[in-house]
């Protein structure tokens, strides 16, 4: 039995859910977004209340019960309050700045790299080495915050690079000298 594909979603104000035949469109104060809908699993919406059931219980329907309740369940987060993540830029010289909507990085590259901001996401610079991702899809977000992430992954010898706010890295020690 899947605990997670049990448990309701409460609906914000605000929020509507309309479901279609191959989707659920999710309408909020942040945004519109769609979720899928998978056969074998039916959606029952009681006032502001949300649950998911099975029509059978065939090994594939087990899998995506969970699934489509958690996928939902980002849409009516992310279209009522939203989904952001946080970078932290370390190394001397490494800094970010907005220009309009394209992020530019100075990561000790012979050139400055450049970011363009996509639809439906805003990236905000709060200080030199802090970056906010914020916006209303949950899987855009993060696939945009592991994008820049990329651009300089931090190294672990002296931690040089972009990092996750809560990411922890591993330093090596480096050489020792002979004695």
């Amino acid at each position: 039995m899947s605990r997670i594909g049990k448990s309701i979603i409460k609906l914000p104000p605000k929020v509507e859910v309309k479901q279609e035949s191959d989707f659920i469109e999710v309408k909020g104060p942040k945004g519109n977004l769609k979720c899928p809908m998978y056969q074998n699993i039916e959606m029952h919406k009681d006032g502001d209340v949300i649950r998911f059931e099975r029509k059978d219980e065939e090994k594939n329907t087990l899998a995506l019960h969970g699934l489509a309740r958690t996928l939902l369940y980002n849409c009516v987060k992310g279209v009522s309050e939203g989904w952001e993540k946080n970078l932290e830029i370390f190394g001397v010289g490494y800094r970010a700045q907005k220009k309009g909507d394209t992020l530019v990085l100075s990561l000790g590259y012979s050139h400055e790299v450049s970011f363009k901001e996509p639809p439906g996401v805003s990236i905000n610079v709060i200080d030199q080495l802090k970056i906010k991702i914020a916006g209303a899809d949950k899987q855009m977000v993060g696939q945009v915050a592991a994008d820049i992430r990329s651009l300089k992954l931090p190294e672990p010898y002296k931690g040089k690079g972009i990092k996750y706010s809560d990411e922890r890295i591993i330093r090596k020690a480096g050489k020792t000298g002979k004695k």
